[in-house]
């Protein structure tokens, strides 16, 4: 069992990023090429249509804390508007998304749609979980309406809507993006 001190401290410390949770350190797997160039293109259509507003995008060096399950992770992209909440026992991890987004990987796919995701529906400030997919084209937005919580599939040609914050990701053109030139 580490606390949760000791984490932060062995965050600082090292070169490599973990999650957090129950009193355990996970290892987060790197990523592929593609995996960066997804993520890196959804933070610029993201942050070009937040330009000018009060929301601000943020790299996967963002850590984030959900205070009621205690999971503290990097989403691969989060979107925070207004002002950063910090987390109470460590003033470099934020408390208040707006929008998590995970690019899927072949280690992370199972636990970025389930678990990871229930745990970040538990965020009181969360509008939105964006999961896009690693192995095909595919861009699913989950948003928390005064019902609960609302799935929906983008697909190549579409524009995945994030109403929360305004925004419309161009699903080929993010995948476009993520593709080693001349292939």
């Amino acid at each position: 069992m580490v606390s949760y001190e000791d984490y932060v401290r062995l965050e600082a410390e090292g070169p490599t990023r973990h999650e957090y949770l129950d009193g355990e350190i996970l290892a987060i797997a790197c990523g592929t090429p593609e995996h960066a160039a997804l993520a890196m293109a959804i933070g610029r259509q993201l942050g070009n249509q937040l330009e000018g507003r009060t929301c601000r995008v943020f790299s996967s060096d963002l850590r984030v804390r959900v205070l009621a399950t205690g999971l503290t992770t990097y989403p691969d992209v989060t979107v925070i508007c207004g002002p950063s909440e910090r987390d109470p026992e460590n003033s470099a991890t934020v408390v208040n998304p707006t929008v998590v987004v995970e690019v899927t990987s072949d280690s992370s796919e199972v636990y970025d749609r389930g678990a990871k995701h229930e745990h970040y529906r538990s965020i009181p400030s969360l509008a939105a979980i964006v999961v896009v997919s690693h192995r095909e084209t595919l861009v699913e937005v989950s948003t928390r309406s005064a019902s609960g919580w609302n799935h929906t599939e983008f697909r190549a040609g579409d524009r995945a809507t994030i109403a929360a914050i305004g925004v419309e990701l161009d699903v080929a053109a993010l995948y476009a993006a993520a593709e080693e030139p001349g292939s």
